[in-house]
């Protein structure tokens, strides 16, 4: 089991926006869909990262600009630019840090430079 930890400040946000308006009944059906899509996501995440419906795979290029290995994962597919997880293994042994929710790159270029990660939590002093 991992834990699974919110990158600071935007993932957190985006998170906690969803969550309190579906509380307040007040979210759209579109993010409905998206919140239990991510829900179900750090799910997996937490069981097994490379649970065969997420399709967990590295993004070299933003493992070279981030200077940490980031995957990705699938929320959905088969839709117009579907939405990924992106996260990164750490801080500590046992957790996983996501740093990104994103609508996929233009299929055609890829273009995984464009994508705004957020950091890693810093890691305070003390046993992992």
């Amino acid at each position: 089991m991992f834990e699974v930890l919110f990158g600071i400040p935007e993932i957190k946000k985006r998170w906690d926006e969803l969550n309190r308006e579906k509380a307040e009944n007040s979210i759209s059906q579109d993010d409905l869909k998206l919140l239990k899509k991510w829900a179900k996501a750090i799910a997996f995440l937490a069981n097994d990262p490379r649970h065969p419906s997420l399709k967990t795979h590295e993004i070299t290029t933003l493992s070279k600009k981030f200077g940490h290995r980031v995957w990705q994962s699938y929320l959905e597919n088969r839709t117009p630019k579907p939405y990924r997880l992106f996260w990164v293994y750490g801080p500590r042994k046992k957790q996983i840090t996501l740093i990104g929710l994103e609508r996929h790159p233009d299929s055609t270029n890829h273009d995984y430079l464009s994508v705004p990660l957020s950091e890693l939590p810093e890691v305070k002093s003390g046993k992992s």
